[in-house]
């Protein structure tokens, strides 16, 4: 696999130290492809991710948002194939662990475990400081009274 170096990037760029830095940790740690997943943009400004988390009981799964991160975590509790003799296995139950990135003012709204499938629930909430206003213009002679 090609290493990609992001250096120059960081030299010639101010204040998105953060996106960099999520754009080489997910060069350097790749993808393994387990457990499936997909994101959803649900609206302007909530989203979903669905994980497939076949087997897994909810005391099983972990969801935790710290920082800028939400991270998913399964660990099946105990030997499950304690007496089963399997002709073909299919259905991977080993644990895992899988984080996202989240921008800013994004963060967890909720979590649900519905038919194998885990949904992660996640809402933008933009501070009104922050939020695009429309100023008003006035002309110069309404200035000049304002000052009187």
């Amino acid at each position: 696999m090609t290493r990609l170096d992001f250096t120059p990037l960081f030299r010639s760029t101010i204040g998105f130290d953060r996106m960099m830095n999520a754009l080489e940790t997910s060069a350097r740690t790749g993808d393994e492809g387990y457990p499936l997943y997909n994101i959803q943009k649900v609206d302007e400004n909530d989203y979903r991710i669905t994980m497939e988390v076949p087997g897994f009981a909810e005391s099983e799964l972990s969801v935790e948002a710290r920082h800028a991160t939400v991270t998913i975590e399964g660990k099946p509790a105990g030997d499950r194939d304690e007496g089963r003799s399997y002709l073909h296995r299919g259905i991977p139950t080993r644990g895992f662990k899988r984080a996202f990135q989240l921008a800013n003012h994004v963060r967890v709204s909720g979590a649900n475990l519905e038919n194998g499938l885990l949904h992660i629930d996640l809402v933008r909430e933009v501070p009104e400081a922050l939020k695009p206003r429309t100023i008003e213009i006035r002309n110069g002679s309404s200035q000049k009274q304002l000052a009187a």
